[in-house]
C-alpha cells in the first residue's frame, strides 16, 4: 500500500476543473506536497459546486473536465512523483433533478420492478407501496396560513406532456417519468388523461415539501430530501456504483480514497473490507467524527481496512492546546449574562449536555421524524415489542437517540455507548422506561453482530444524523462561550488541553494510527484555522472581550437596534467578525444570517423571522459603519491580532509535524480567514501564492541576506505561515526518516508553560502557546529547552543550536522553530 507524506485538498468545480488542478502540480510539488487530494469528481447535479450530489457514479463529471482530464491529471501527478487521493460518496446520490440521475429516473418509472430498486434505501411497504417525493408547494390563503400534505391547489399545477419523445409529468420545472400503461395518447400523440389521473397511477406520489420531515419513506443524507440513500451493502449496488472507481485502480490512476459519511452506511466495516478487495488494498481514510475519548474500532486499523479518520479528532486536540484554561470562567460568565438577557426560545440553556439533549430531541421530533417513524415501523415487527403502540415506540426511540453520546456504534463494538443512552433515556423518561428496556436487545445489547436485527442496523444509521443536525447544525450556533471550540468533531465543553495531555494523545496516535490524517481546515469546518487561531486568543483576554461586547451592544441600542432576542448570537457573530477581520459587509451579513438560521432560536431556514433578520443585519452594519463602534472593535482586534498570528503558526507547525498524514486545505498554507461554507470554498489564487513562495525561497536561501531579514513579519500577508508550511512539508516528504517516533520535550524556567515541543526522531518542533500571557509575564526570561544530542539547524531561520538553549534565542525571529539534525 502506497501512503502519503502529506496531502493538499483541491475543490474541483466547473470553474476550477481537473485541468486547472493539473496546472497546480508544479507549484504544489514546490510547496512540499506529496499527494493531491481531490473533492468528488463523479458526475454530479448540474451546477453543483461541491460534488457530493452524484447523479451518475459511472462517469467522471464532464463539467469538471471528464474522464480524459481526470486521467491526464492522475498521470501528470504520478510523473511528478505525487500520489492521488479522491473523495468518494458511497452513502447517497443526488435526486434533485430526477432526469439527471438515470438510476433514480428508472426507479420512479418502474417502481419496485426497476433493476435499480435495490440500489436505493426505500421502505416500499409504507404509503401504499409508493415513493413519497416532497416537492409540492403550500396552499396559502389571504391570512398567510399554509396547508401541508397533498395539496389540491398544488396538484392543479401539474401538467403532462411528451418531452424529447418521452411522456412526463411536470410540476413547474420538476419533471418525472410515467410508468408504461398509465396514460393514453390522442391522435396528435399528446397525453389525453388529466394530470391528476396520471399522477395517481405512478409508483411515486408528489406531496407537499413540508411532509418530507414526517412522511418520507426513503433514507436521506441527514435532512436533505434531494440526496437519496444508497444500499452499498447490496453487492449489485456496490458493484454498479463503484465501476468507475474500480477503473481508477485497475489502471493505476488513483492511490487512495477518502470515504464520505461512512456512518450512514448499513455496515461500514463490511464496506471497508469490500473496498480493500476492489482497490487491491489501497490507502483509505474515512470521514468519521470521534467524540472525546472515542476510538475507531480496533479491527479496522489492525486489518488495514482504513488508516484512520480525516482528522477532526486531531484538530480538536491541536486547537485546545492553544487555549488558556484560565479563560473558561470569565467567558462562561459572559455567556451566562447574555443568556439571562435573551428572550428567544432556546437561548436560556447554557449547560452543554442539557443543551444538546434538547436540540437532538427537537431534531428527532421535527426534521428527522420520518426516520424515527421508519425505525418504529420496523420495530413493530419484533415480537418482543408487539405490546407497545406505535406512538410509544416512536417516543422511546426518540428519547434514546436524544441521549446518544457518539455518532454511532459499530455493534458489538461500542455497545457501551448504546447501554449508556438507554440508561439515561430511562432515567429522563420513566413513563416510557418499560419500552426503552424492551428496546435494548432489539437495538443490539448483548447481541452478536451476525444476529443484529434490522432495527439495530437502521438505528446505527440514524444516530449519526441526529448528532449532526442536533449538535453541529444547531447547538454549535447556540453555544458562544468560545467559538473556536465549536468545531466539527469537537466538544466545546472541553475548554482546553494541557501540554501533557496533548503529548499523551500524540504518542497514542504514533502507536495506533500513524497514517491517519491530521487537519486544521476543511470544506466543512465552521471557521478556518486562521479564524479559530485569533478567536482562541479571547481565552487570554476574556475581560476585555466582555467589555467590548457590552460596548457594541450599548452603541447598537443607541442606534435603535436591540437588544437582540438572542444575545448569545451577538457574541457568536462578533467572534466570527473578529476572527475574519477585516471583513466585507456581504460576507459578515451572510455569515450572521446563516448562523441565526442554524441556531433556530429567533429565526430559521423555514418560516424564519424577517424582522429579526433585518435587525441582525442592521446590527452588523453598526459594527462596520458606525465610527465609534468600528473604532472600538478595530482597537480590540489590534490588541489580539499578533497573538492570533502566533497561534496560527504554532497550531500549523504542530499539525504538520505531529504523528499522522498532514492535510493542507486549499489556501490554508497562508493566512486565510474564512468562515463556514460557502465562504471557505471561495477561489484560491494559486499563482499568487506560488509567486510569493518563490520570493520567500529566494530570500531565505540567499546567503547575502542577513538572518534577521531572512524571515517575513507576522502579518496578514501570511508569508510567515507560507514559509513554515513549505519547510515543514518538504522536510516530511524528503526526509521521512526524521518522522518515525514521538518524544515530548519539556522546557524549564519561568515561562515553561508557554512552550510546546517534541522530537519526531530527528525533527524537533517548538511552538509558542498563550502568547498574551507570555508578554504580560515579561517574555521568555530564564526559560531554556534541552535539545536532543547533536547539532541542530532551524529550517525556518537558518539558526544553529546545540545542547541546552535559551528559548529567547531559539525563538528570536519567529514564535516557532523547526529543527533538523545538522
Amino acid at each position: 500500500m502506497r501512503t502519503p507524506a502529506s496531502t493538499y485538498r483541491l475543490q474541483i468545480t466547473e470553474n476550477f476543473d481537473l485541468d486547472d488542478a493539473a496546472a497546480q502540480i508544479e507549484h504544489l510539488r514546490t510547496l512540499g506536497i506529496d499527494w493531491l487530494y481531490l473533492s468528488p469528481v463523479l458526475r454530479a447535479t448540474k451546477g453543483s459546486t461541491h460534488g457530493y450530489d452524484v447523479v451518475d457514479p459511472t462517469l467522471v463529471d464532464p463539467d469538471r473536465g471528464g474522464k480524459e482530464a481526470f486521467d491526464r491529471l492522475c498521470r501528470a501527478a504520478h510523473d511528478a512523483g505525487m500520489g492521488v487521493l479522491v473523495d468518494v460518496v458511497p452513502n447517497h446520490q443526488g435526486v434533485a433533478e430526477p432526469r439527471q440521475n438515470p438510476w433514480w429516473w428508472d426507479l420512479l418509472r418502474q417502481g419496485q420492478a426497476s433493476s435499480h430498486a435495490d440500489v436505493f434505501d426505500v421502505d416500499w411497504e409504507a404509503f401504499d407501496g409508493k415513493l413519497m417525493i416532497p416537492v409540492l408547494g403550500d396552499d396559502t390563503d389571504d391570512d398567510g396560513a399554509t396547508a401541508a400534505g397533498q395539496s389540491e391547489k398544488a396538484l392543479a399545477d401539474l401538467t403532462v406532456r411528451v418531452e424529447d419523445g418521452e411522456p412526463v409529468l411536470a410540476y413547474w420545472d420538476n419533471v418525472y417519468p410515467l410508468a408504461e400503461g398509465t396514460y393514453t395518447l390522442d391522435t396528435a400523440g399528446q397525453i389525453a388523461d388529466s394530470p391528476a389521473e396520471v399522477h395517481d397511477r405512478q409508483h411515486y406520489r408528489l406531496v407537499n415539501w413540508r411532509t418530507g420531515d414526517r412522511g418520507l419513506n426513503y433514507r436521506r443524507f441527514f435532512t436533505v430530501t434531494t440526496l437519496a440513500g444508497v444500499r452499498v451493502e447490496n453487492p449489485d449496488a456496490l458493484r454498479e456504483s463503484h465501476t468507475e472507481i474500480k477503473r481508477w485502480f485497475d489502471e493505476e490512476l488513483v492511490d487512495g480514497l477518502r470515504i464520505d459519511h461512512p456512518d450512514g452506511l448499513r455496515d461500514p466495516g463490511r464496506y471497508f473490507t469490500d473496498l480493500q478487495e476492489l482497490t487491491g488494498g489501497a490507502y483509505v481514510l474515512i470521514e468519521k467524527i470521534l467524540e472525546p475519548g472515542e476510538k475507531l474500532p480496533h479491527e479496522w486499523l489492525e486489518t488495514g481496512a482504513t488508516a484512520g479518520t480525516t482528522g477532526y479528532d486531531a484538530l480538536g486536540t491541536v486547537d485546545r492546546l492553544f487555549v488558556d484554561p484560565a479563560g473558561a470562567y470569565p467567558l462562561t460568565t459572559l455567556d451566562a449574562a447574555l443568556r439571562q438577557g435573551s428572550t428567544a426560545q432556546g437561548t436560556q440553556e447554557g449547560n452543554w449536555p442539557r443543551m444538546i439533549h434538547g436540540t437532538k430531541r427537537a431534531v428527532v421530533d421535527g426534521a428527522l421524524h420520518a426516520e424515527v417513524e421508519r425505525l418504529a415501523r420496523e420495530a413493530e415487527t419484533e415480537p418482543a415489542l408487539s405490546a407497545f403502540s406505535h406512538g410509544r415506540l416512536v417516543d422511546a426511540l426518540s428519547e434514546v437517540l436524544a441521549n446518544f453520546e457518539v455518532y454511532r456504534t459499530y455493534l458489538p463494538e461500542g455497545v457501551e455507548h448504546l447501554e449508556s443512552a438507554l440508561r439515561r433515556a430511562s432515567a429522563a423518561r420513566p413513563d416510557v422506561a418499560e419500552v426503552i428496556e424492551a428496546l435494548g436487545p432489539i437495538l443490539g445489547v448483548g447481541t452478536a453482530e451476525s444476529d443484529l436485527t434490522p432495527v439495530a442496523r437502521r438505528f446505527q444509521q440514524t444516530s449519526g444524523m441526529v448528532m449532526a443536525k442536533g449538535v453541529e447544525d444547531a447547538a454549535f450556533y447556540r453555544y458562544s462561550r468560545l467559538t473556536s471550540l465549536t468545531e466539527v468533531g469537537g466538544d466545546p465543553s472541553v475548554f482546553a488541553v494541557e501540554p501533557d495531555q496533548a503529548h499523551a494523545e500524540f504518542e497514542r496516535r504514533q502507536r495506533e494510527e500513524p497514517l491517519a490524517m491530521t487537519t486544521l481546515s476543511t470544506h466543512d469546518t465552521k471557521r478556518s484555522e486562521s479564524v479559530r487561531a485569533r478567536i482562541s486568543v479571547l481565552a487570554e483576554a476574556a475581560k476585555d472581550w466582555a467589555s467590548t461586547v457590552s460596548y457594541v451592544e450599548k452603541q447598537a441600542a443607541a442606534a435603535g437596534i436591540g437588544p437582540l432576542a438572542d444575545r448569545t448570537l451577538v457574541n457568536l457573530v462578533l467572534q466570527a467578525m473578529l476572527g475574519a477581520w477585516p471583513i466585507e459587509r456581504d460576507r459578515a451579513v451572510e455569515y450572521a444570517l446563516k448562523a441565526a438560521r442554524e441556531a433556530q432560536t429567533a429565526t430559521a431556514w423555514v418560516d424564519g423571522s424577517a424582522e429579526f433578520e433585518e435587525e441582525l443585519t442592521r446590527f452588523v452594519d453598526v459594527v462596520l459603519t458606525e465610527p465609534s463602534v468600528r473604532g472600538a472593535f478595530e482597537g480590540f482586534v489590534r490588541r489580539v491580532e499578533q497573538a492570533g498570528y502566533v497561534n496560527a503558526l504554532g497550531q500549523k507547525l504542530v499539525q504538520l509535524t505531529m504523528p499522522g498524514v498532514p492535510d493542507v486545505y486549499q489556501g490554508s498554507e497562508q493566512w486565510a480567514p474564512a468562515l463556514v461554507d460557502p465562504d471557505n470554498r471561495r477561489p484560491v489564487d494559486h499563482a499568487q501564492i506560488a509567486q510569493r513562495l518563490a520570493e520567500l525561497d529566494k530570500r531565505r536561501d540567499d546567503p547575502a541576506v542577513p538572518r534577521v531579514h531572512s524571515v517575513p513579519a507576522l502579518d496578514d500577508t501570511g508569508d510567515a505561515k507560507l514559509l513554515l508550511a513549505s519547510r515543514a512539508l518538504r522536510l516530511r516528504r524528503d526526509h521521512a526518516d526524521l518522522f518515525t517516533d514521538y518524544t515530548p520535550l519539556t522546557a524549564t524556567g519561568s515561562a515553561a508553560e508557554h512552550l510546546f515541543a517534541f522530537d519526531r526522531g530527528g525533527a524537533v518542533s517548538v511552538a509558542t502557546r498563550l502568547p498574551l500571557g507570555l508578554a504580560r509575564d515579561g517574555g521568555w526570561g530564564d526559560t531554556v529547552l534541552e535539545l536532543p544530542a547533536g547539532a541542530w539547524v532551524d529550517e525556518l531561520t537558518g539558526g544553529r543550536f546545540e545542547g541546552t538553549v535559551r528559548v529567547s534565542g531559539l525563538l528570536d525571529l519567529l514564535p516557532v522553530a523547526l529543527l533538523r539534525r545538522a
